[in-house]
């Protein structure tokens, strides 16, 4: 099929579900408990609930691959960064987040290993409710490695390795649950060049190494709702052309990305970001496939997956399903041109 569609991974928590007030203020990095509006023995079940929604929202408006929305999270990568091994939760550290400000974050306290999966059970959840192709996104190595305090490696890159190794059994236990795509998520790429530059692409491969199932990098400027101002370009994204990841996930919409850059990887499907996710006002089909076409000039169709940019999960659910419908309806419309041309 050409011109696939999915989402980047989250989609609007129900707001019987979560303090949807009080995570709008926030990307947590260290464990929000008190985010969830359901006593504790309820909750998995009613993560159960809300994950089927999502699941029947975005088979409603016609993506072709579907995610689990990421329900179950409070944030894209505090649920697997805390689970493992290594991590004192009690007592988290602090780092400097995008905006400049001291947040808390995991502190590294031991050796970080993945004692069990931590996104098994979302997994299979999800495959045993669509009949449609599936992915699964994980919080990136380097990514979790710049949102931890170390006080145990003294070593950056050992830090970031070891994540890597966790990340890579969880993928593979991904992969042989089911699931069709795996997304390693990794932002702070972006926010950290020349460190990424150092090492980002060595801890990535090493979180793939082994791994024969389709894997997709995302890298983004940050949520709408918390980075306003966008640079209209990436620091590091180029690079990604030696990863062993078949796919590269980009915010294009919001940022008015000059697509040129996407020449630069070559043997890359990407992931074209085409929903703004800053702007309420819903996209029509139209501005959707005019978009998606505007990447052909770099990009043949053959080589492009339709997203928004970034995951939806601060939007209203009225408003994240409209644009998805939206994407959706564009990439569907810009499939019947490409068939009559």
């Amino acid at each position: 099929m050409l011109l696939p569609t999915s989402l980047v991974g989250s989609y609007p928590q129900p707001e019987w579900l979560i303090d949807r007030e009080k995570l709008s203020k926030q990307v947590p990095r260290v464990r929000a408990d008190d985010l969830w509006l359901v006593s504790p023995d309820k909750l998995e079940a009613a993560q159960d609930d809300a994950t089927i929604l999502a699941i029947r929202d975005q088979e409603h408006a016609g993506l072709d691959i579907i995610t689990d929305g990421e329900r179950r999270r409070e944030s894209y990568s505090n649920r697997f960064a805390t689970a493992l091994d290594g991590i004192d939760i009690d007592n988290p550290g602090t780092v400097i987040n995008r905006n400049g400000r001291p947040i808390p974050v995991p502190r590294i306290v031991g050796p970080i290993r993945r004692r069990q999966p931590v996104e098994l059970r979302d997994l299979k959840v999800l495959r045993a409710n669509t009949d449609r192709k599936i992915k699964a996104t994980v919080p990136g190595p380097f990514t979790m490695g710049r949102q931890a305090q170390d006080d145990y490696y003294g070593d950056e890159e050992a830090v970031a390795m070891a994540y890597a190794e966790a990340v890579n059994a969880e993928i593979k236990d991904l992969f042989a649950a089911g699931a069709d795509v795996v997304q390693i998520d990794e932002p702070w790429m972006q926010q950290h060049p020349e460190k990424a530059r150092r090492y980002g692409i060595k801890t990535l491969n090493r979180a793939v190494d082994g791994v024969t199932g389709t894997v997709v990098v995302h890298l983004c400027f940050g949520y709408a709702a918390v980075v306003r101002d966008k640079p209209s370009g990436y620091s590091f994204l180029p690079e990604l052309e030696q990863s062993k990841a078949q796919q590269i996930s980009i915010e294009a919409a919001q940022p008015k990305l000059d697509l040129k850059i996407l020449h630069q990887l070559p043997s890359k499907t990407i992931v074209l970001g085409v929903i703004d996710l800053g702007d309420m006002t819903v996209e029509t089909p139209r501005v959707v496939a005019d978009r998606i076409r505007r990447a052909f000039d770099v990009v043949p169709p053959e080589r492009i997956v339709v997203a928004p940019d970034c995951g939806m999960k601060y939007l209203p659910r009225a408003i994240a399903f409209a644009k998805m419908k939206a994407m959706a309806d564009g990439a569907a419309l810009l499939r019947r041109e490409l068939s009559k041309a």
